[in-house]
């Protein structure tokens, strides 16, 4: 488990690029039958990716890591499938979660495998996982039920869809958020005019990108402003003072994530374009 410690703003400013992709770059979030995992100290979230290949990959006890029982004695889950048709088995119960299908999993699950229906197209489940203090059911997200939103403009490179799989009013949860954003042809921009939210952290996770492709992720404090280079399948860390906004050579989409003090998606403290430096 790859643990990432919290860094705060005055710090963030004196690293090179080199330090800030240390700190706040995952470049490897798939890796074939094994289940990858970063530990963020930023409002304690977990993320990484699950890719079954050759057979099913069950959670592992992860004994003293977490100090409890087993994963989500006191935490819940969220996954966003990326790849192909795939299958989650939760304390025997069998989910089928295809491609851009998610599944929300509460505190209190013990078992946890996953599957993927063919070994050529293997399953890519990315997923986040935050601190519980309730009980909430197991659901599947289709892509038809993840309340999605068309933001943005063509002329301003910003056009995009907002699927929100795992919020208030489709899912209730303790406080994960989760969705996936698509640009549309032609739009480069997310996020933009920016914003920071305080009273929630983010994870952004990249994909389907060519492998000449890049995303300038923008971070750090709006007057303070810094970017990493990212390529395909990687994730970064966004604490709640910095923004996460970010360009791309080609169009490209996204998941992100969220956990904080609340679940109010509009809760955010927007930025503007004639402050940012």
């Amino acid at each position: 488990m790859d643990i990432r410690q919290s860094c705060n703003a005055a710090y963030s400013k004196t690293l090179d690029t080199e330090g800030l992709r240390k700190e706040y770059l995952v470049e490897q979030v798939f890796v074939a039958d094994q289940i990858t995992m970063t530990y963020s100290h930023v409002d304690r979230i977990v993320f990484g990716g699950i890719m079954p290949v050759t057979g099913p990959i069950a959670m592992p006890d992860l004994g003293k890591t977490y100090g409890t029982a087993y994963f989500l004695e006191r935490r819940e889950l969220g996954l966003i499938n990326i790849g192909g048709d795939g299958v989650v088995v939760v304390d025997g119960v069998e989910y089928a979660v295809n491609g851009e299908e998610a599944l929300y999993v509460g505190k209190g699950n013990k078992e946890l495998v996953f599957r993927s229906m063919d070994a050529v197209h293997p399953a890519k489940f990315y997923y986040n996982s935050t601190p519980a203090h309730a009980v909430y059911p197991i659901k599947k997200i289709t892509r038809e039920m993840a309340s999605p939103q068309t933001m943005g403009d063509a002329k301003t490179s910003n056009r995009r869809t907002i699927n929100k799989y795992i919020v208030p009013g489709v899912v209730d949860s303790c406080q994960l958020i989760m969705g996936l954003t698509k640009l549309e042809e032609g739009s480069m921009w997310n996020t933009m005019p920016c914003h920071t939210h305080e009273r929630r952290m983010e994870v952004y996770f990249y994909f389907n990108m060519n492998a000449d492709g890049v995303v300038f992720h923008m971070c750090g404090e709006p007057t303070e402003s810094r970017h990493i280079v990212m390529r395909n399948e990687q994730a970064v860390i966004s604490p709640s003072w910095s923004i996460h906004t970010g360009v791309g050579t080609q169009t490209y989409t996204f998941i992100w994530g969220m956990a904080g003090e609340n679940q109010t998606f509009p809760d955010m403290d927007h930025v503007a374009m004639t402050a940012l430096k």
